[in-house]
């Protein structure tokens, strides 16, 4: 009896009884539907959990050119690098400031904007200004084990204008991979520039939700044109906080802000270099290896040698709180001189806490899986059990027509293995449809993968042969002399 025709003669038993196997189903199903759910907001759950984290910035390094801090703005929100004019910044002459600053300096002098030495600083003029970060650098540092997303970046203050409304803010020159570093962004317009567009230098922007408010006011900017240095740029999105805490305002520096591929500032401004470069570590835990590897990768990509200090910074998240903490300069150095060791040991036991919440709560959805699967697979073997004793004359008939006892076990977890998968895919829809439901009633993150809709289905198809497999092997040891006088 080949498997098609065992399958055949498994539906064709079914039907005879509709509302048993109806209802036998009904419980296979609601099994399935409640482990998907229940996994889908589970996942989703740690998901958010991990999106928080990350949006905080707890796994977050930046590498900016140049290793020295203090810096004057310039009348058009420049950052202007006092070493950028010579190796003796207290020599320069108000004539020769003025002369560096000309705006014929820049080739494109249509623009509004100060010239590529005031921008970036001149490579030679000393550690301060170098300006030696480059896509290289950053295609470098993607290699490094660890290293989760690198965006590259080139930044400047800006007027941005549509027709007679202007707004003074700051423009980022990014990578695509942006929106993956900034977990916490979301779109209430639009997109976020694209790698083709990227690729192609296209002038296009996502402006930030307080500057979209201020050039449109309530209307949707996506489809118009700004004006970036007299040069139209075309609107793709629009770019907000999905975090209620932090609302777009004034000077945040990511909502009061305009985003360009960073290819484009490069063309537009005949730059090569770039102003920094951020990182995520793929684990916090692992921030300080990444940054120490990144370190070692610079020095040596831009041959400094062993006694030589270096020509960027590397800055994480724990750093730059510590700066901005006002702490007394003498305890500063010391707490900022131990934060390896500091960001170690606090992230370490941030992702082991992570580690133990997701453990809880996977053992947590195993517990209720196997409650309800087992419930649907009970149900599935009493149905059998009782469908072998219902048609145990029809079990001797078939024997003494020749069908062995292999037939009769096949045929028999046939169908408990129809029964289950036909829960199974019935529970799979509607644990999609009800994790969906959940989610936008109660505002609830929910997930649901391929690999949890597979297993799903291999987990129903697993509970009818295991279950079927009792009733199955009693049909088929029956004796087919008792079975033909079975009343």
């Amino acid at each position: 009896m080949t498997l098609q025709s065992s399958v055949a003669v498994a539906v064709r038993a079914l039907s005879r009884n509709k509302l048993q196997t109806a209802l036998t189903t009904i419980g296979m199903t609601i099994g399935v539907a409640t482990v998907l759910t229940m996994i889908a907001l589970g996942t989703g759950a740690e998901a958010a959990i991990e999106q928080q984290v990350r949006a905080a910035g707890m796994n977050l390094i930046i590498v900016t050119a140049g290793n020295y801090k203090p810096k004057t703005e310039d009348d058009s929100g420049g950052v202007v690098e006092p070493q950028a004019f010579s190796h003796q910044p207290s020599a320069i002459s108000p004539e020769v400031v003025l002369a560096a600053f000309h705006p014929e300096d820049d080739p494109m002098e249509k623009h509004d904007h100060p010239t590529s030495r005031q921008r970036l600083g001149d490579a030679e003029a000393g550690l301060g200004s170098a300006a030696t970060l480059t896509t290289a650098d950053a295609d470098a540092i993607r290699q490094i084990r660890g290293v989760q997303y690198v965006s590259e970046g080139v930044h400047q203050n800006v007027h941005i204008a549509n027709g007679s409304q202007r707004w003074f803010t700051r423009l980022h020159g990014d990578d695509v991979e942006l929106p993956e570093i900034r977990r916490s962004w979301t779109f209430p317009a639009g997109r976020f520039f694209t790698a083709r567009e990227q690729s192609r230098r296209a002038q296009v922007a996502v402006l930030g939700a307080f500057v979209a408010e201020k050039l449109f006011g309530t209307a949707n900017p996506v489809g118009r044109q700004v004006q970036l240095w007299n040069q139209p740029f075309d609107v793709v999105g629009v770019v907000g906080s999905g975090n209620w805490m932090v609302a777009p305002s004034a000077g945040d520096d990511q909502f009061d802000a305009v985003y360009v591929p960073f290819t484009t500032i490069q063309q537009l401004l005949n730059l090569s270099k770039l102003n920094d470069i951020t990182i995520t570590a793929a684990s916090t835990g692992d921030v300080s290896r990444v940054a120490k590897a990144v370190t070692d990768l610079l020095r040596q990509r831009h041959r400094i040698g062993a006694a030589a200090p270096d020509d960027f910074t590397v800055t994480t998240q724990a750093r730059q709180s510590l700066a901005r903490g006002g702490l007394r300069p003498d305890v500063a150095r010391a707490v900022v001189g131990n934060v390896g060791t500091l960001e170690k040991v606090t992230l370490e036991q941030l992702g082991r806490t992570l580690d133990r919440a997701t453990r809880t709560m996977t053992a947590l959805l195993a517990s209720v899986a196997a409650v309800s699967l087992l419930v649907g697979g009970i149900g599935i073997m009493n149905v059998m059990l009782l469908s072998v004793t219902e048609r145990t004359r029809e079990i001797g008939i078939r024997r003494a027509c020749g069908a062995r006892a292999a037939d009769v076990l096949r045929q028999f977890l046939a169908e408990a293995v129809t029964l289950s998968i036909v829960g199974g895919i019935a529970g799979i829809v509607i644990g999609m449809a009800a994790s969906i439901v959940v989610s936008q009633m109660l505002r609830w993150a929910s997930s649901i993968s391929p690999m949890a809709i597979v297993v799903s289905f291999a987990v129903a198809a697993a509970i009818g042969v295991f279950f079927g497999y009792y009733p199955a092997r009693q049909a088929s040891r029956l004796d087919p002399i008792q079975s033909l006088r079975y009343e």
